[in-house]
């Protein structure tokens, strides 16, 4: 069902990057967001980094993505969670 168009070939393993204030909680709470959305995500494929200060965490999740509704519904959850400044 293509009725948008997309530069993205469904399946792909997708890298979206997570950014918010840094939070003890913060890693799990966007793997649980993520796994919702894409149950079999292996949380090893994530990269961490912290802002120079340390007031932020930058989480890049490479998610494997079967269709253009599951990434957008993912990008949806994870916008709107509190914790989360920015998703690219």
């Amino acid at each position: 069902m293509a009725d948008q168009e997309t530069l993205i070939e469904f399946p792909c393993d997708f890298p979206i990057k997570v950014m918010g204030e840094t939070h003890v909680d913060f890693t799990e709470t966007i793997i649980a967001i993520v796994r919702t959305h894409s149950p079999d995500f292996d949380a090893r494929n994530i990269e961490t980094r912290g802002s120079s200060g340390g007031r932020y965490t930058s989480l890049t999740c490479t998610v494997h993505v079967t269709s253009k509704i599951q990434l957008d519904d993912l990008y949806r959850a994870l916008t709107a969670h509190p914790m989360v400044s920015v998703v690219l």
